[in-house]
């Protein structure tokens, strides 16, 4: 090794943070940190005696700087984004996006995006409808028509006095501020946490071809153009679904009452226009996809401006339709748009159904390993479905048993209670919830046998120990605990399926029997009739408890800081990609994240030609590697990779195949050679890459959990379970750091090659 080249040039252990909120105190041991750069939500920290380190890189001699990232704040520092938890759907329904299989024909690849972004656009539909449910179906139109459910709420005296189609229209108001919230809350994200421009790298065509991640391409953690029409689409549907709830009612009445009049022609015309308008966001929603190759500066700005100004002038326009003087309406059941939601969750079915034939056959065509065989993503999209229609159900049941003082729906109170369909798709969770037990004493059995079988192989991986059978189970069942990791697919298909039977079968019995469950079963034997009411009852009672609890964490979360950070790992996790299908999911934090990443190590390296270690834990590993495929090749000769914990090969590499897959990490291995992974085998969450490549192997045989099994010299203390945590304590973190960077000054030049050029990371030797 060249002593001269490690005295005079510095080089950096650059750490990133997993899940959880790890403060920069914490990531680099010393309570006094100072910030070099970035601000309060993201930013690289470094302890206060390394402040000046460039100024005396002698005094370091081999021994790397630590600067800690710390990305916290991005998912769990600001308490106001717990509120999110209630758009949870839209975040899985995002996922669902990202998690196709590789496929190498674009026509299919197009199809699975088109069906994704319909999902999603059915989604916001579904939470402004259940939204128009609320204000404008229970409260507006059965409780403040009522005199039994208005007269002891003075809070609807205003709503009681006036005719049906006013107080829909009164009533209007929720919905259309829930969705100028959403897109608000959309645009504000974006511009708070998601605009930032990538560093400017190398053209598209230098880094194509088949092995090559969609990751590395420029324009992959900038996609504003589609975010700016997908919001746009997203929140005149919202408005779009409002108006529909307001033409239908008075247009069945002025049809009812005096045939094709004028006022049933300004309703049929109405209706014409709010038909053509919904085509023209069904356009755009399936017109455009992501623009990767190169960050997207383009905007449409007319297109939402005209969008967005039609489908406000047509909602206003049905408002005062609704509101205009209709002698002796009164209303009576339930609102007539109300069946919407039918319609809605058979259309939900169908695309559902098109997306699973769809990955299939991506995965036929593409190979390579994708989990449930290429049904991953439908998986997911079924479950965001699902949790969509438990919030609305909830939502309506909650509202309808507090309107009617607790009374059954459908049973005869003062209000008609929510749509039939919401009360049959209750009742179908605690079927969901009978099969969900099922499975968990089935793996909770097959656990407790995997446990007796590992306790032999613990016991042989600490020889000349005198065993404990308590010590040995305690490791063992740590052990299967982290392998049920790699059994979720099977979990996730079984649970897929039986809610899409449960859903087509809640369907059929709505539309069939046009009555709750309760009253569906009025003729059928005393048993299957006590069944059927009893599902129903308990199945409201679940899901308004459900809705209630996600309210509760919220508030929860909110308040408290420690809360908060339990609730961001579901951030960390579910909000690393941007946001191609759903715009009012929660903000992507990756698109500021990898950014800050690669323009810190150019810049520095740039500055110092120094090296880095690029240090990764859990999640952290994944934005690491992101901003790896991000940087030019001049800067990632001289970067190494530490990942530990790490999910890429475990969950990443087979859920999200088409950019983490085996291909794709090779390539990342390819491009970097400097790259090893620790793991453990009590570890749930990190796991080893598996790459099939000669050369320097990228993972380090399992390290031991715990360190070791009894009382020794070198430990006297009984060594506690790691797991997940703690990697940077293990002897061997420091080795291995010591080895990546003794290659890196073996392997790379003194000095710094000039921009576009060198050996990208490859060893010359």
């Amino acid at each position: 090794m060249r002593s001269d080249t490690v005295r005079t040039e510095l080089s950096l252990e650059l750490l990133v943070h997993g899940v959880g909120g790890t403060t920069p105190q914490t990531m680099l041991n010393d309570p006094r940190v100072t910030r070099v750069c970035g601000d309060d939500t993201a930013g690289i920290y470094r302890r206060a005696e390394d402040a000046d380190a460039e100024r005396r890189p002698r005094e370091y001699g081999e021994s790397p700087v630590p600067d800690a990232y710390s990305w916290c704040n991005l998912t769990s520092g600001d308490g106001s984004r717990a509120l999110w938890l209630l758009l949870l759907p839209f975040m899985v329904a995002n996922l669902a996006h990202w998690m196709r299989p590789p496929v190498s024909r674009p026509g299919l690849d197009r199809a699975y995006d088109v069906l994704v972004r319909l999902l999603a656009l059915s989604l916001t539909v579904l939470l402004v409808a259940a939204a128009c449910e609320v204000a404008m179906d229970l409260v507006a139109w059965q409780c403040a028509g009522n005199a039994a459910c208005a007269g002891g709420k003075s809070r609807l005296s205003f709503l009681a006095a006036g005719e049906p189609g006013r107080r829909i229209a009164a009533g209007a108001a929720l919905p259309v501020g829930l969705t100028l919230l959403l897109w608000w809350l959309s645009r504000r994200t974006w511009y708070a946490y998601e605009s930032q421009r990538p560093l400017p790298g190398p053209q598209p065509d230098e880094r194509e071809g088949p092995e090559v991640t969609p990751l590395a391409r420029r324009g992959f953690w900038y996609g504003r153009r589609l975010v700016a029409r997908l919001r746009a689409a997203h929140t005149a549907a919202g408005l779009l679904t409002v108006a529909v709830a307001l033409v239908v009612p008075p247009l069945e009445r002025d049809i009812d009452v005096g045939g094709i009049g004028i006022l049933a022609a300004v309703g049929w015309l109405l209706t014409g226009v709010l038909a053509g308008l919904t085509i023209a966001v069904i356009a755009v929603t399936c017109g455009m996809g992501r623009s990767e190759h190169a960050p997207d500066e383009a905007l449409d700005p007319r297109l939402a401006r005209a969008m967005l100004g039609g489908t406000a002038a047509a909602l206003l326009a049905t408002a005062g339709y609704a509101c205009w003087h209709r002698q002796g309406w009164n209303a009576g059941g339930r609102l007539p748009a109300g069946e919407a939601f039918g319609w809605l969750a058979l259309v939900q079915g169908l695309l559902l159904v098109m997306l699973a034939c769809v990955a299939h056959l991506m995965h036929c065509s593409g190979g390579g390993r994708a989990e449930l065989r290429g049904l991953g993503g439908p998986a997911i999209a079924l479950l965001a479905c699902s949790l969509g229609g438990v919030l609305t159900g909830g939502i309506a049941q909650r509202v309808a048993d507090w309107l009617d003082r607790g009374a059954t729906p459908g049973s005869g109170g003062a209000v008609a209670g929510p749509p039939v369909l919401l009360s049959w798709q209750a009742s179908a969770i605690p079927v969901l919830l009978l099969v969900l037990a099922v499975v968990v004493v089935v793996r909770g059995r097959r656990l407790l046998r995997r446990t007796r079988a590992l306790v032999p192989k613990v016991e042989s991986d600490y020889p000349g120990e005198e065993h404990d059978p308590p010590r040995s189970r305690q490791i063992a069942m740590a052990r299967a605990r982290a392998e049920l990791t790699d059994q979720a697919a099977l979990f996730i298909g079984v649970i897929g399926a039986v809610a899409f039977l449960l859903g087509a079968g809640a369907l059929a019995g709505a539309w069939l029997s046009g009555a709750v469950p309760g009253r569906a079963g009025a003729g059928a034997p005393g048993w299957l009739r006590t069944v059927a009411e009893t599902a129903q009852g308990l199945g409201s009672w679940l899901v308004g408890a459900g809705v209630v609890a996600l309210i509760a964490l919220g508030r929860r979360a909110y308040r408290d800081a420690g809360a908060r950070r339990t609730v961001g790992i579901l951030w960390d996790v579910g909000t690393f990609w941007p946001r191609a299908a759903h715009p009012f999911a929660p903000p992507c934090y990756a698109e500021r994240a990898v950014p800050d990443l690669t323009w810190r190590m150019t810049t520095w390296t740039r500055a110092h030609r120094g090296r880095i270690i690029l240090s990764g834990h859990s999640q952290g590993s994944v934005l690491a590697a992101a901003a790896v495929w991000q940087l030019d090749p001049a800067t990632r000769a001289r970067i190494a990779l530490l990942t530990y914990g790490s999910p890429l090969g475990r969950l990443y590499g087979r859920w999200f195949p088409a950019y983490f897959g085996p291909p794709a990490l090779t390539s990342l291995h390819g491009e970097l050679h400097a790259w090893r992974n620790l793991w453990r085998r009590t570890d749930p969450i990190g796991g080893p890459v598996h790459l099939d490549e000669p050369g320097p192997p990228v993972d380090r045989a399992p390290l031991p959990d715990p360190a070791a099994y009894g009382r020794t010299e070198e430990h006297p203390l009984p060594a506690p379970l790691l797991t997940h945590f703690d990697y940077q304590a293990d002897p061997a973190f420091a080795a291995e750091r010591g080895a990546l960077l003794g290659w890196l000054y073996r392997n790379t030049e003194g000095t710094l090659p000039p921009q576009g050029q060198g050996n990208g990371g490859r060893s010359s030797g």
